[in-house]
């Protein structure tokens, strides 16, 4: 069901919008920790690292296509803040356009680029085969990840963050039911799991597909929204592009972090795979509160109300350091316990690797909260530039760490590349987003659009009352006197003027 974020106390919507999109990384992070699990106990120590070893690699690619559909769901996220419906239905065309053209060309090229990333960046020999294979897989079915991420943007920017959870939580019980099956008795190897992905994002496509068809028409297509502009490329383009890039930024950083742990055997990937999964939980707690800010943003910024974008993003901020101090604070307790979920016997080493990186990050976690946050913000409001630059900043500070510490003191150097690049980012957004919320509070206010939950005026009895907070079912056109049959006095004309003193508009907005 869409939902306007532009009415509401700010907080309260934000955190409302957030859960769903919580919930739904939980589930996700649960189902990498069931073929994490079942790959490391089913196929050992060593495939597991080889499915680690991909994991940049299709950040790199895979990451510019998450961020890249992220972006294209922006402006119609501000044409439905608008509520400008046919700007949303000419918004999802264009978007709709762009993800096919850009998903065909990665299904094509990316399989062929996958065995000579994998030597490039140094993967153990002992890996390489198994990588290989389960790169491959993932990319030839990049089509139903792209498709899915795209279709959920553009429900979650009407307003929606539950449905897509839904579909995802459906696909997520496929893909755990899938590795099982594959990985176990058909005894397919990590390409098995790597089908399992591909399969469930396939199913969870048609389901987003067949829901909007039934139940959103605000997005329902038709021949004229397809006649789309060149200032409608452009506009996709300029959002989408540089938030699709500024994922790639960051993959590079994390491709030079694992081309420093494959110098340091197959020990130190298994690790760094490990506590990357659970690691990878609690960051999505976060990066979900960061999308909720950017659509909020978006659609107040498209329904004329700076004032409540200033005062969510200052509670968001506050939200994401109390949660970031909970999360890190329930990893350095109870690191140790979730790494020896993936690892058997034998494997100390391993655990106390991925341990301490467990640590390491979630003492660092009040700088990814708030960089969320902020980038988030940045990004609802259409601002490209800063937000580019700071993944720059992370690639920068990422790499000279992999490199420099990860030469100098071995693992414990490579696991502080990210609490860097962190630090970095945050020192750069924080004047950036200072000075936008300045700006914020010069632009004006447009009067908000009462809303079910807005006290409205209805006429009365015939003694002048009013009764105010009353359930209205329908729209209820306001009569002056002067439309009026008996203008020159009565209770009807007595009760338009009435009506008129206390109506904020010629028509009340209802449901």
């Amino acid at each position: 069901m869409s939902t306007a974020l532009t009415t509401g106390r700010p907080w309260r919507v934000i955190l409302l919008f957030s859960i769903p999109l919580l919930i739904g990384n939980v589930v996700q992070q649960l189902y990498q920790f069931a073929d994490a699990i079942v790959v490391g106990r089913h196929l050992g120590v060593d495939s597991l690292a080889a499915v680690g070893a991909t994991g940049s690699l299709l950040f790199l690619l895979l990451g510019f296509a998450w961020g890249v559909t992220s972006g294209f769901a922006i402006p119609t996220a501000q044409s439905f803040g608008a509520r400008d419906h046919a700007a949303v239905r000419r918004s999802v065309a264009t978007g709709t356009l762009l993800t096919g053209i850009l998903s065909l060309i990665l299904t094509v090229v990316a399989p062929l680029i996958a065995r000579p990333a994998l030597e490039l960046m140094q993967t153990p020999p002992e890996l390489l085969d198994e990588a290989t294979i389960y790169t491959q897989i993932s990319f030839l079915g990049a089509s139903t990840m792209m498709a899915f991420n795209y279709l959920s943007a553009i429900i979650r920017s009407i307003g929606d963050s539950r449905t897509p959870l839904i579909f995802l939580s459906i696909a997520c019980a496929f893909n755990v039911g899938l590795v099982v099956l594959m990985v176990g008795p058909l005894d397919w190897g990590v390409g098995g799991a790597a089908l399992a992905t591909v399969v469930a994002q396939a199913i969870s496509v048609l389901m987003c597909l067949e829901y909007v068809r039934r139940r959103v028409p605000v997005l329902h297509l038709t021949r004229a929204d397809w006649g789309i502009t060149r200032s409608d490329l452009r506009e996709h383009l300029r959002l989408g592009l540089p938030m699709g890039f500024q994922a790639s930024i960051i993959a590079i950083g994390t491709l030079a972090v694992q081309v420093a742990l494959n110098e340091l055997g197959a020990d130190a990937v298994a690790a760094y795979t490990t506590a990357s999964r659970v690691d990878g939980l609690a960051v999505a707690l976060l990066q979900s509160l960061g999308l909720a800010v950017s659509m909020y943003a978006a659609q107040n910024l498209g329904g004329g109300r700076p004032d409540r974008i200033r005062r969510g993003v200052v509670e968001a901020t506050w939200m994401s350091i109390v949660l970031s101090l909970v999360l890190g604070a329930l990893l350095v307790v109870f690191g140790s316990a979730l790494v020896r979920l993936f690892v058997g016997d034998g494997s100390d080493e391993v655990v106390h690797q991925a341990t301490l990186m467990l640590v390491i990050n979630g003492l660092s976690y009040t700088a990814l909260g708030v960089l969320f946050v902020l980038r988030g913000a940045l990004q609802g409001l259409g601002h490209t530039l800063i937000p580019t630059v700071t993944g720059v900043v992370e690639l920068v500070m990422r790499v000279a760490a992999a490199v420099v510490l990860g030469s100098l003191i071995g693992f414990v150097g490579v696991v502080w590349s990210n609490p860097l690049a962190w630090l970095g980012a945050v020192v750069l957004l924080v004047p950036a987003y200072v000075r936008e919320h300045r700006r914020l509070g010069r632009l004006p206010v447009q009067p908000a659009v009462p809303t079910e939950t807005t006290a409205v005026a209805i006429i009365g009895p015939t003694d002048g009352s009013m009764v105010v907070d009353a359930v209205v079912t329908q729209s209820i056109p306001i009569i002056t006197a002067a439309e009026a049959p008996d203008a020159a006095g009565g209770p009807l004309g007595t009760h338009a003027r009435d009506s008129e003193a206390a109506a904020p508009s010629r028509r009340t907005r209802t449901r």
